[in-house]
């Protein structure tokens, strides 16, 4: 009955031959924050991608800050300086990190390859060390009983929970509209919520949310103007200001907030405070992390290179950083409490976390951090296909 009411003569026109599908070359061997670390995969006679040294430069500080926020906390019971400086860094340091790391899950989906990056680049890394996190409490710590949970997070490993969960959850923050204003939500939300538990650390998971979707959705430009000339004057006087703010409130504010572990209920605040802590948190961690963006390098520097390791030095380090509190380095050692001794302190910890960075220790440590697993995944069909193509081409 259609082709009755077209006009006599009329012939279909004909459809474009069809094109041969390009072999798409192989997805590069990437770290948990979208870097590439394999070698380059480009084709033949192209330039490989290379490595923002603007995001490996605010990786590395950033998990300086954190090495140096674990070893302030012995501290900040005997120092005001001490506790407004963890304060101030606690405010700051992992959401940067999980900005940074929203920032390049933004391609993230299901495809196959992406989905063995995520179990073994995060899923295996988490299970190992949670065992040998576990062994190592036994043993340090003279407790025995202690017993492994694949289900609760140790120290230092939540995060990779997080990730994990987070990344799975890109392709719908992607799709949904108002993506920031209904995380900051769920994160309130779950701050007034103490049956939430401990499985799987969710309490982190949800009050960290906001920031990891923040990240999904920023674009290059807003690094630019992070950046610039005028945000670098701005941020020394408001980073001087959080400080100011941080001594004053060291003494009166309890410190587990900058956690976000736990509900207002288990904190025995009132349940108002739940979202006016939540959102004052927030605004103040996303103004302090666009003031250490701004005085983030952007050309490279001798430490540019250890941004690639930084996954290495947040897991090995958090062995130390335990270990000193199990063997009460800190109480054999009362220097530590004075001021020059928290200054050697920090230098230590912004030594070993160094260190740790480095790549003689990812390559000892690759086989838990990075491990190929070919032999646990099928085969991909479509990528034979592209191989057989491309030998043949």
């Amino acid at each position: 009955m259609t082709n009755s009411l077209r006009p006599h003569g009329y012939q279909r026109a004909p459809l474009p031959p069809a094109r041969e599908a390009e072999p798409t070359p192989p997805t590069p061997h990437r770290d948990t924050a979208g870097h590439q670390t394999g070698p380059p995969t480009a084709p033949t006679g192209s330039k490989p991608k290379q490595r923002d040294a603007f995001f490996d430069n605010a990786k590395y500080l950033a998990i300086v800050l954190v090495a140096m926020g674990h070893a302030w906390e012995p501290l900040t019971d005997y120092s005001r300086t001490a506790r407004a400086l963890y304060m101030t860094v606690y405010t700051l340091h992992m959401p940067a990190f999980i900005l940074i790391s929203g920032y390049f899950s933004r391609s993230f989906d299901m495809r196959p390859d992406r989905l063995k990056r995520l179990i073994t680049g995060i899923a295996v890394p988490y299970l190992i060390f949670e065992i040998a996190y576990t062994f190592f409490k036994r043993w340090a710590d003279d407790d025995p009983t202690y017993d492994f949970s694949l289900l609760d997070p140790w120290y230092l490993t939540w995060f990779l929970i997080a990730l994990f969960v987070w990344r799975m959850t890109t392709p719908i923050w992607k799709i949904i509209r108002w993506p920031v204003p209904l995380s900051l939500a769920i994160a309130t939300l779950a701050s007034v919520s103490p049956d939430i538990g401990d499985d799987l650390d969710l309490q982190r998971v949800l009050q960290f949310l906001p920031f990891f979707v923040v990240g999904l959705h920023m674009k290059p430009e807003h690094f630019q103007k992070m950046r610039g000339r005028r945000a670098r004057i701005l941020a020394l006087p408001v980073l001087a200001c959080a400080f100011v703010f941080a001594y004053w409130a060291g003494p009166r504010m309890n410190k587990a907030w900058f956690y976000r572990r736990d509900s207002v209920q288990e904190l025995a605040a009132a349940p108002w405070t739940g979202p006016v802590m939540t959102l004052a948190l927030f605004g103040c961690s996303m103004v302090l992390v666009a003031c250490f963006f701004a005085w983030v390098p952007r050309r490279r520097m001798w430490f540019t290179a250890l941004g690639a390791g930084t996954l290495y030095g947040y897991l090995l380090h958090g062995f130390l950083a335990k270990g000193s509190r199990f063997w009460g380095w800190y109480d054999a050692n009362p220097w530590t409490h004075e001021p020059l001794g928290e200054i050697v302190v920090t230098i230590i910890a912004a030594t070993v976390i160094t260190l740790l960075c480095t790549p003689p220790v990812q390559r000892l440590f690759r086989f838990a951090m990075e491990p190929k697993m070919v032999w646990a995944f099928r085969k991909d069909p479509a990528e034979q296909a592209r191989k057989r193509t491309t030998t043949a081409a």
